[in-house]
Formats: structure tokens, C-alpha cells, sequence
């Protein structure tokens, strides 16, 4: 196989712009109920919620990666192959894979095999995560965390350009034409970078000719303007196409029957979740009311409101980054599954064939 890194091939049939659903798989107690649900009964919702996300025509279902008890998704692959065989359509992705904490060839493996069982439809977003309880649960120094990520993504990339392969590096044992399977069923299964806004890390993605994939908690909506910018210089000096790079952005979001109530309906939870579900366990923000008001308009990261509202907003993300898809993180906190499911509906049905058409056109104009 050849030893290129990158593909800038479009897959077949793919949307002009990709809308998808994210989730942590977090367990969350009900701020207005008290309960806390069970770790079976997030999960059955969660498959629950990559089949409607499926029925109603989203392109993407991702699920990230987190090692404690408050998350169900310590093993993103296990739960996006439960999800292959609850849809058809739909592409299959980790958001992010802790890539420092992990060993490449084992993720390689999974996820090749999540390819074989969903028909080609995994993908991958390898980050250095900003969750770290997995470092020291795995026997890794924080002190390399950026050392740890360079190496092991090398080492992915490798595997997957090539095989059998031969490697050596300092973290992990050397291979000697080593024989890595399964291999995948599309030509080259898809490894995007997971950016938090670190200009280092935008710079050696587009170095090495990686679809980015952006992260916005909160903040303005152009927060991502210097990494984008970045991100393009550096793949260009390296010999890439800055138009055939693909990028993405990853938002907490709710759309709603109307703007009032996807607010109203969203506020308690990611509130909630800010707070019990955050970096530090237990060391939380508080996020109050006025806060999160402001930080769905508009100019806000956010995206939450009516339909129309959302597809303002993602057409506005689309305006000022050229970005290719955006995954939004829906119900973080533990909202009721009935709200998460209206919300993914709406998405699937009236938000997304109205940004694909806008941004299809926009791209016909300006060809």
C-alpha cells in the first residue's frame, strides 16, 4: 500500500455540508427530578439516539471517550459497533479518541473492525484530551503529553498507510514487520485531528495534511478564526491544498420548537453538566442563566434555539470558516431522552436539508 498519509479524495455521495449528533454518554442527576440513571440505561438511549439520528438523515454519530464513572463511553468503539447494527447510513466516529493514553495498534484493530462490521462507514478523531484521568489509569506521565500524542499519531498513520509494518519509537515496543489486522474496508478509513484552539496543534495538523476537527465550548463564535488561518498557512508551506483539507467543528447545541423553549428546555442540564460532569470531577463551574443567555446569540458560540436559528447559526459558522460538517453535542447533562430525540429529529428534518442546500449553493457561486 502506499505510504501516504493523507487522502484529499471526497467519499462518494457525500453531503455538501455534514451535520451530525455527539455524546459523551454522561450520567448526570436530573436537576428538576433528582434521579440519576443508571450506566444501562444511558447506554440503551444512546443507541436509541444513533438510530433515529440515522432514520432522520444526519451524516455523522460520534461518541467521546472519558474514564470515569460519570461517563459510559470509556470505549467509543464498543458503542459505535452497538450503533452499526442499529443503522444503516449514518458514519460511525469517536469525538474525541484519547490517542495519547491509547496504543495506536489497538485502536487501529477496533476501529478497522467497526469499519468491517458498520460497511465502511468509521471514522476516527484522535485528540490529546482535555479529560486526563486516562493518563495515569494507563500508567502515562502527563509531563508527555504532547510528546505521547506526536509519536502515537505517527504511529496510526503508519498502520494505516501500510502493512505489515515495521516501527520503533520511545513509548510503546518497537514492531518488526508486524501484520496488522483487520484491515479496513474503505481505501483509507478516515483520521481526523481533535483542536481545542492550541496554534501548535492546528500548525502540525496542517503540516501533516489532516482534516481538523475544532472544538468550541463557549466563547464568540469566531474564537477559531486565528486556528483555521493557522492551520491552512501550515498545510500550504508543507506541500498540501488548503481547499481539499476538510474541516469540522464540534458545539453544544439544542434545537427546539421555538427559541424560548430550546433555551429553557437546555439551560438546567448543560448547567447541571457544566458542574458535575466538567474536567475536574466535582470542581465545576457555575454557569448562570445570563451566561448561557448570551452565549446563544448570535455572535455566541452556542447553538441553540428554533430551527431557524440553528440553521442561521451553522451557516454563519459556515460563512467565517469554510468548515465541511459540524458535530453538535446534544442533551449534555442528562436531559430527558424524550427532549434529546425531539431535538435530534429536528436537526435530521428541517435544520440540516436547508444548510446543505444553502451551502451547496454557495459553493456553486463561487466556482
Amino acid at each position: 500500500m502506499s505510504d501516504s498519509n493523507v487522502s484529499t479524495e471526497q467519499t462518494p455521495g457525500r453531503s455538501s455540508f455534514e451535520i451530525g449528533h455527539m455524546t459523551f454518554v454522561e450520567i448526570t442527576e436530573d436537576p428538576r427530578t433528582g434521579r440519576l440513571p443508571s450506566a444501562h440505561q444511558r447506554s440503551r438511549e444512546t443507541i436509541e439516539q444513533a438510530r433515529l439520528a440515522d432514520q432522520v438523515g444526519l451524516d455523522l454519530f460520534a461518541v467521546g471517550e472519558h474514564h470515569r464513572t460519570d461517563f459510559v463511553g470509556s470505549a467509543p468503539a464498543m458503542v459505535l459497533a452497538a450503533a452499526a447494527e442499529a443503522t444503516e447510513n449514518i458514519r460511525l466516529t469517536s469525538s474525541v479518541t484519547v490517542l495519547s493514553s491509547e496504543d495506536p495498534v489497538r485502536v487501529w484493530e477496533q476501529f478497522a473492525t467497526l469499519d468491517q462490521f458498520s460497511g465502511g462507514r468509521a471514522e476516527i478523531i484522535a485528540g490529546r484530551g482535555s479529560y486526563t484521568e486516562s493518563f495515569p489509569l494507563f500508567g502515562y506521565d502527563l509531563a508527555d503529553y504532547a510528546d505521547l500524542f506526536r509519536e502515537k499519531l505517527d504511529l496510526l498513520l503508519k498502520i494505516r498507510s501500510r502493512n505489515p509494518l515495521t516501527w520503533s519509537g520511545r513509548f510503546r515496543p518497537a514492531l518488526d514487520h508486524a501484520d496488522i489486522g483487520p484491515r479496513a474496508v474503505q481505501d483509507e478509513l478516515p483520521i481526523w485531528v481533535g483542536v481545542g484552539g492550541t496554534p501548535a496543534s492546528a500548525v502540525s495538523t496542517g503540516r501533516l495534511g489532516l482534516p481538523m476537527a475544532m472544538a468550541l465550548l463557549m466563547g464568540p463564535i469566531t474564537s477559531h478564526e486565528q486556528t483555521i488561518e493557522m492551520y491552512r498557512a501550515a498545510a500550504e508551506q508543507a506541500g498540501h491544498d488548503p481547499a481539499a483539507l476538510r474541516t469540522s467543528i464540534n458545539l453544544h447545541g439544542y434545537v427546539g420548537r421555538t427559541s424560548q423553549g430550546a433555551r429553557d428546555t437546555m439551560y438546567p442540564y448543560f448547567a447541571r453538566g457544566m458542574m458535575d460532569n466538567n474536567h475536574q470531577r466535582g470542581q465545576g463551574f457555575q454557569l448562570p442563566r445570563a451566561a448561557f443567555d448570551a452565549q446563544t446569540s448570535p455572535n455566541a458560540g452556542l447553538v441553540v434555539g428554533s430551527a431557524q436559528e440553528v440553521i442561521d447559526k451553522l451557516l454563519a459558522y459556515h460563512e467565517i470558516y469554510g468548515l465541511d460538517r459540524a458535530l453538535i453535542q446534544i442533551g449534555f447533562g442528562g436531559m430527558p431522552q424524550k427532549d434529546v430525540l425531539e431535538s435530534i429529529e429536528i436537526l435530521g428534518t428541517e435544520v440540516a436539508p436547508v444548510v446543505r442546500r444553502e451551502v451547496a449553493a454557495r459553493k456553486e457561486k463561487a466556482a
